[in-house]
């Protein structure tokens, strides 16, 4: 009886055994024909399947390196477009100084060599550099005298502002809206030229049109110049009269 049940559940493992391997080599041979339909449905065969798998790798690598030598080259360009705008406003700079010092120049050419100007007492053009806040704005006034001797001058200066407020004209003295400025008359003491210079602070509404610059000399003699300039503002100083 027992060596009965021994061949009964030995012929029954290896039952299951066997049905395991069957199983085993329906579902290899399912997958193997299901990858070569595919490969079959894309025109590839396994082998070419397979190098182009090997090479997916390779061709990243390859776009890697081709981009990081294009963030270098363009870093580069990037490098030498700022190098090549730092010099152009180097000489952009170099070119306004050496055109101020030129404009220094003829102003004190003019002052030094009698017939470059008329001579005798006058007045430069005003500047006005407007200030960060609205409506104050800083200024310089030369006034100068070319003779064949420059004596010393003495005399006075009177400058007015003239615009709109509301509308309707009006004239304001310097000494209204310059703090720098201590009464109408500024007084000149100078043989070749004097510059004043100070800020000024407008009225809220008043629109400045033009400055009234009225110079006196009381000696060596008398003499009298008075010019209208119109209101102009200007990004910096110019080097004449420093």
């Amino acid at each position: 009886m027992v060596s009965v049940r021994d061949k009964q559940r030995r012929y029954r493992r290896l039952q299951v055994i066997v049905a395991t391997l069957a199983l085993a080599v329906v579902l290899l041979a399912g997958f193997y024909l299901g990858q070569r339909a595919a490969y079959s449905g894309m025109g590839l065969d396994p082998a070419t399947y397979q190098a182009l798998g090997e090479e997916v790798p390779v061709l990243r690598a390859d776009v890697a390196r081709l981009e990081g030598e294009l963030d270098v080259q363009e870093a580069r360009h990037e490098m030498d477009q700022q190098a090549l705008e730092l010099v152009r406003q180097e000489i952009a700079a170099q070119k306004e100084h050496i055109a101020t010092l030129e404009e220094g120049l003829r102003f004190y050419k003019s002052l030094m060599a009698p017939g470059e100007i008329a001579q005798g007492l006058s007045l430069r053009s005003p500047e006005l550099v407007a200030l960060e806040r609205e409506g104050q704005y800083a200024y310089r006034m030369v006034v100068q005298q070319e003779t064949l001797k420059h004596s010393l001058l003495k005399g006075y200066l009177r400058v007015e502002v003239e615009g709109q407020l509301d509308g309707e004209p009006v004239t304001i003295p310097l000494a209204e809206l310059s703090p720098d400025v201590d009464s109408d008359r500024i007084n000149l003491r100078f043989r070749y030229f004097q510059s004043i210079e100070g800020q000024l602070t407008l009225p809220e509404g008043f629109v400045p049109s033009q400055l009234r610059l009225a110079a006196t000399a009381t000696s060596p003699r008398k003499a009298e110049v008075t010019e209208l300039f119109l209101w102009q503002v200007q990004a910096r100083f110019t080097r004449v009269g420093k």
